[in-house]
């Protein structure tokens, strides 16, 4: 005979909201979350490019002009030079009293082209998955009979559905009753007046 033993109430709640919270996420969209599962780069490793490449350029940059060209705490500059010194990427040399150069070793260049090839890669992933969506959306376009869209939404996605748009020969147009595609995030949805979203 099988018994199931039951925690007590008090800790079946957290239980239960941890059930439902999971089975929640699992319907919402989250664009970064599919962006770094279709991607391969992780955002702390193109961190480590950006500061590669800033020190490449300036060896005797502080942390903090670092930070602020990254848009980052100091902090955070302060944990990725610490990583990339304790494996070996980059050496720091005191020039002056508080002042520091970071010199890239011959490990570091190899890292910094390696990950430049994988910002590339990755890159194409998103304009080919990107152009997929927008081809599937403008076949939808064509089969509801319409040869131009509207665009709704800015940005890297916008500007691929821009440039499929115009290798297919489909028009971008602002009239109300043409279809309309709208980028959210790395989605691409088409709605159409008669129809909704698709």
């Amino acid at each position: 005979m099988l018994v199931i033993r039951l925690p007590p109430a008090s800790r079946l709640y957290p239980l239960v909201l941890t059930f439902c919270l999971d089975r929640f996420a699992a319907q919402v969209y989250n664009s970064t979350t599919e962006f770094w599962i279709t991607m391969s780069i992780p955002p702390e490793t193109s961190r480590d490019l950006d500061i590669l490449e800033k020190i490449e350029l300036d060896p005797d940059a502080t942390q903090a002009s670092l930070a602020s060209q990254l848009g980052v705490a100091v902090g955070t500059v302060n944990w990725h030079l610490k990583r990339l010194v304790a494996k070996g990427y980059v050496k720091v040399r005191r020039v002056e009293r508080r002042k520091l150069r970071y010199i890239i070793t011959p490990e570091g260049l190899a890292l910094r082209a390696h990950l430049t090839i994988d910002y590339i890669q990755t890159s194409f992933r998103l304009y080919r998955l990107v152009r997929g969506r927008v081809l599937n959306v403008l076949d939808e376009v064509r089969k509801l009979g319409f040869s131009q869209v509207r665009l709704d939404g800015n940005g890297d996605v916008a500007d691929v559905c821009r440039l499929t748009c115009l290798e297919q020969g489909v028009a971008i147009v602002t009239d109300h009753f043409a279809p309309k595609m709208v980028v959210q995030d790395l989605k691409v949805i088409l709605e159409t007046e008669d129809h909704g979203k698709r």
